[in-house]
């Protein structure tokens, strides 16, 4: 996800993504995708609330969750 919004998102905040990233592997360590674009500027995931809500993904991050 990180090198895939480096990439591709130019308002990415790297800085953010170091810490979720030296936090990866604690066993207490959890993450929303609402907390992700929140803190990083992510565009490559979106979370929607209520009726017809979930998460969203570009096609290139979909098909690597799918097939990676």
């Amino acid at each position: 996800m990180g090198i895939w919004e480096s990439a591709n998102n130019v308002t990415f905040k790297y800085g953010e993504f170091s810490i979720f990233k030296s936090a990866v592997g604690l066993n207490n360590y959890k993450i929303s995708v609402k907390e992700w674009v929140e803190k990083t500027n992510a565009i490559g995931l979106k979370a929607t609330a209520g009726r017809c809500g979930g998460t969203y993904a570009l096609p290139d991050i979909a098909f690597e969750l799918v097939c990676g």
